[in-house]
């Protein structure tokens, strides 16, 4: 009879993969390394996670924002605009950096690849557009012009993330997603 899984180990380890990436990034993540530095071994992973690519989706479901508590009750395009520059500096200088990073890797990766991590990113990008297109409505739009503003939100949003963690020009970003933000809750 197997032993049952020991949730809090799951849990230590699945922060521990986090910190891992972010500072190693996924690019050439094997489980071997990984477990060296984690201190076990590759086989106790492939125990708790059973593949590499499940790892990484549960590492980063584990630290995924939850968009749609996150702008639950906005009724007004200030609150909105207001909670965006907040989700942005969390997202980029907050607690939600390091996840962040590892979001932008696993999307360019789905890009490329199908599999679990393009499934992971799919549900993602869904969660934040959602969320997005849901705060649009209470804040008195359409329906298909909320779904529309939402698409542009949220892909304008990752395409000046992925621009920030790949140039490390803080203030031309945050410039640009001000500017996103106003653009699209003012109009």
């Amino acid at each position: 009879m197997a032993r049952p899984l020991d949730h809090d180990k799951r849990v230590e380890l699945l922060n521990q993969v986090c910190a891992y990436i972010g500072l190693h990034g996924l690019d050439d993540l094997t489980l071997r390394p990984l477990a060296a530095a984690l201190g076990t071994s590759s086989r106790m992973l492939i125990y708790y996670f059973e593949s590499r690519e499940n790892l990484i989706v549960q590492a980063l479901a584990s630290q995924r924002p939850a968009f749609a508590e996150m702008f639950d009750g906005i009724e007004d395009l200030a609150a909105f605009e207001t909670r965006l520059h907040k989700l942005w500096r969390d997202m980029t200088v907050g607690d939600d950096e390091v996840s962040t990073r590892i979001l932008m890797q696993v999307v360019g990766i789905a890009a490329i690849k199908g599999g679990v991590l393009a499934d992971y990113a799919n549900s993602a990008v869904a969660a934040l557009t959602e969320a997005l297109t849901a705060t649009f409505v209470r804040c008195g739009f359409g329906a298909d012009e909320s779904c529309s503003n939402a698409t542009i939100l949220g892909a304008g949003f990752r395409g000046l993330l992925l621009d920030r963690f790949a140039t490390e020009d803080s203030q031309r970003t945050d410039t640009a997603a001000a500017l996103l933000f106003e653009r699209t809750t003012r109009s």
